[in-house]
């Protein structure tokens, strides 16, 4: 283990070590361009795009650690609908009951998995409760308050967009879809040297073993906060530098016509990554612009799929499992709106 760690030190360390002089030649040019007004504007949107979601992230791998403790898999298994009917439209609603953003969604729900959750109930959650829930509710009414058809629209077609993606999972995926095996996640992560408690014969031995217990939860919320937040840095940095250096002018001129428009607010709520709870505030602002089919279409796509989720859903899912995922929420979300729009 020790060799392999030395290793992988060195992989990155020898690149590094190359780097220096580039660097150091280039100083003069790349402090410059580090001080420019548009990446000033690149580090503004990223840090904002962090901070948005961060805490949201911390709130899922707390509620996962303590999932982790006190929920067991016989738990699980007892309170899990044994009908897939059932089981798709309780998960299609439990966000009004955990309003968790899609940032702390998936840590929560890979945690339920490996304590039994079956894979078609844990989608629907994961698609359904960044929006199906009272806070997202009232941000998009207070975003639209003359037109409260977009926030039912958006409700109703989240909760049907959820509930059949969960039904084409519990027909097709026929394995677990996990990446990591269980045997690797069902133990908690602990500091090297360092062991659960287990039961032992003096009389302190209650309290030790609960003081290592809040100590072994405060390790495993900090390795999972590490190992999702690198994902998510990834993905708002992408995402600001997208921002920063395509401008909206041209992107909206991308979106003329009746099926473009679609396109467009799709592709751009997946780029711009916007916590469910403050996007409606972005779509107000093309309310002029668009109808209320592509409006919805953004306000659905958005919380479901985006780019720094993707990256999430790839550390936790198989890529084939993504893959096939991201194409049935798009083609629903696009022909849902489409219909909505129609109907309208």
């Amino acid at each position: 283990m020790k060799i392999a760690a030395n290793v992988k030190l060195l992989t990155f360390l020898i690149p590094c070590a190359f780097l220096v002089p580039v660097l150091i030649t280039l100083a003069p040019d790349l402090s410059a361009a580090w001080n420019s007004e548009a990446l000033q504007n690149m580090k503004t949107i990223f840090v904002s795009i962090f901070l948005e979601a961060a805490p949201f992230l911390l709130m899922g791998v707390l509620l996962s650690s303590l999932m982790q403790w006190f929920v067991s898999e016989e738990m699980v298994r007892r309170l899990t609908p044994k009908n897939p009917i059932g089981g798709v439209l309780v998960a299609g609603l439990l966000g009004i009951v955990f309003p968790i953003c899609e940032c702390g969604m998936i840590p929560v729900v890979r945690r339920l998995m490996h304590k039994g959750m079956p894979a078609y109930i844990a989608v629907t959650f994961i698609l359904s409760g960044p929006v199906v829930n009272p806070i997202v509710f009232t941000a998009t009414l207070l975003a639209f308050p003359s037109h409260p058809e977009i926030t039912i629209a958006r409700m109703g077609l989240a909760f049907a967009v959820a509930a059949s993606v969960g039904g084409l999972v519990y027909v097709f995926a026929r394995r677990n879809p996990l990446r990591t095996p269980k045997t690797t996640i069902t133990e908690v992560k602990t500091h090297p040297g360092f062991k659960m408690a287990q039961p032992h014969t003096h009389d302190h031995s209650h309290e030790h073993n609960h003081v290592k217990n809040w100590r072994s939860f405060f390790i495993h919320a900090g390795d999972e906060f590490v190992d999702m937040s690198k994902y998510l840095v990834i993905g708002a940095l992408i995402t600001a530098c997208i921002q920063t250096f395509i401008s909206r002018s041209d992107l909206i001129s991308l979106g003329n016509g009746p099926v473009a428009s679609y396109v467009f607010m799709m592709g751009f709520a997946y780029v711009l990554s916007l916590c469910s709870t403050s996007d409606a505030f972005v779509a107000s602002a093309f309310s002029h612009t668009f109808a209320l089919g592509p409006l919805v279409s953004f306000l659905v796509l958005g919380p479901m799929l985006d780019f720094k989720s993707t990256l999430m859903l790839l550390s936790t899912f198989r890529t084939r499992f993504v893959i096939g995922l991201s194409l049935a929420i798009i083609t629903l979300v696009f022909a849902g709106s489409w219909l909505i729009n129609l109907l309208a």
